[in-house]
């Protein structure tokens, strides 16, 4: 199907136009224009997996248009085994925050319509072979965003919106400036991504180096690694509970997405910078796992915990070998079922009750069964259990890591015993206990909320019983990948 990337990317915009000129006292009709825009850029993101051959590691569907031939510069899009898994994960995920946004009354116009110009933005991050159309795909999920947490968040949504845009852009000069010095390295002085990966042949090691912390930066803000996590906890304590689905389930990816794309341009600064890499990721899985440890409030609680799983990522980045990349992937997708999945539920959760501390609930399971039910299955899935994606994941990376380093991965274990501990806190505080008398009238989900909590957790779990379908995907460009190495 030709122009199928385009088609899926002008998708939502469409949606967002028709939005724009809808009245904006027309709340009903815009949610319903908003959810059937996501259900069909949903479809058309499925009909990829028919088109897409898993056994060939090229980039595919691809499309080029040159803007500027002199700069370099064109709009080419293409999907390959890495970045096929994000794009469905991000068509999902939108739809999933579109239908848990029922609790928005206000400035709904706005609300819908940024959140669809943002799901093209990030999708086109992870379509786009081209750097400077990859930047300007990165930086224009800035202004929903900021704008979404800034109208639509909780009371100290001014600071948060401001740190999460003071965060990225700050990183996002780095990684400009690193863009900027390999595009006038290649021959040819083009920002396409197929020629900037023949640079690295003339570059020396430091020059690499150099660059590659450059990008580092700029990614690893988004990811987050520890110490670029500071905007993180705010920015998902005030978020509405969809937008903290899409931040966690998706931007966060953005930022591994990228590393895992300047590792495979740069192979000389990612050897030198292995055990860099690798400190980063321990310190973010203990420190994260830590800190969520001692929360109270849920969504800081699992905001936390997003800097450790994320921290999973870059050990299996970090490992350099097929299986730890595997996992890293396989990391990735199972991490933004599973936040999204608790941040829906929690956020559900706290429109029922308005509190989110811990200490305020117990036995919800008398007063609210299905909550209590795919809550429970989504901190299980968590914390890596059998069955589970995250499981899959985690013993790849595992793996890879011993393979690589030997028992020092064995703070990877440690991370799982912390993130167990919390999780089991959790649901046993939520869960147990005398019934209290502010809790006896809280409403259980409702049909379309339990809709979506199904498609994620189902997802996680039908993933781990049959990982083999999605890991295949990948598994083509990342033998390419490791090639490299």
């Amino acid at each position: 199907m030709e122009h199928i990337l385009t088609l899926l990317l002008l998708l939502p915009l469409c949606g967002a136009l028709l939005i724009a000129v809808v009245p904006g006292n027309r709340a009903q009709l815009i949610r319903v224009i908003a959810l059937l825009t996501a259900v069909m850029t949903m479809a058309l993101a499925l009909l990829l997996l028919d088109l897409f051959d898993a056994s060939n590691p090229a980039v595919q569907l691809y499309e080029q248009f040159i803007w500027n031939p002199r700069l370099g510069t064109s709009y080419a899009v293409g999907v390959d085994g890495i970045s096929l898994p994000m794009v469905l994960l991000a068509a999902l995920l939108c739809l999933v925050a579109i239908m848990a946004s029922g609790g928005i009354k206000e400035r709904v116009k706005g609300y819908y319509l940024l959140i669809l110009v943002l799901e093209t933005a990030m999708m086109g991050v992870f379509m786009a072979q081209d750097w400077a159309i990859f930047y300007v795909f990165w930086e224009m999920t800035l202004i929903p965003l900021f704008f979404l947490i800034d109208r639509w968040g909780g009371k100290n949504r001014q600071m948060a919106s401001l740190n999460f845009v003071l965060y990225t852009m700050g990183g996002s000069v780095f990684m400009l400036i690193s863009l900027l010095v390999l595009f006038d390295a290649t021959p040819h002085h083009s920002f396409a991504m197929a020629e900037m990966m023949k640079v690295e042949s003339g570059l020396s090691e430091g020059r690499q180096v150099m660059i590659f912390l450059g990008l580092l930066i700029g990614f690893g803000v988004k990811m987050p690694v520890f110490p670029l996590h500071g905007w993180l906890p705010l920015a998902h304590v005030e978020a509405p509970a969809p937008i903290s689905i899409l931040l966690s389930g998706i931007l966060l990816k953005m930022g591994a997405y990228g590393i895992i794309r300047a590792a495979g341009m740069l192979p000389d600064a990612v050897i030198a910078l292995q055990n860099l890499l690798l400190a980063l990721a321990m310190i973010s899985i203990i420190y994260g796992g830590l800190l969520a440890w001692k929360q109270r409030d849920l969504k800081k609680m699992i905001a936390y915990s997003s800097v450790s799983h994320m921290g999973v990522v870059l050990l299996g980045i970090a490992t350099l070998s097929e299986i730890g990349m595997s996992g890293a992937i396989a990391q990735m997708v199972a991490h933004g079922l599973v936040a999204g999945a608790t941040f829906l539920l929690i956020g559900l959760l706290y429109e029922r009750t308005h509190t989110r501390d811990l200490a305020d609930y117990s036995s919800l399971i008398r007063v609210t069964p299905r909550f209590a039910f795919f809550l429970t299955l989504a901190f299980i899935a968590a914390i890596g259990f059998p069955g589970t994606f995250g499981f899959v994941a985690e013993l790849h990376i595992l793996i890879g890591g011993f393979q690589e380093w030997g028992w020092l991965v064995i703070i990877l274990t440690l991370g799982v015993l912390i993130s167990t501990v919390y999780a089991m806190r959790t649901i046993g505080r939520l869960f147990t206990g005398p019934t209290r008398d502010n809790m006896r009238d809280v409403q259980d989900l409702r049909l379309i909320e339990t809709i979506a909590a199904t498609i994620l957790v189902a997802g996680v779990i039908a993933l781990g019983v049959m990982p083999g379908p999605m890991m295949e995907i990948s598994t083509a460009a990342i033998t390419q990948f490791n090639d490299i190495f």
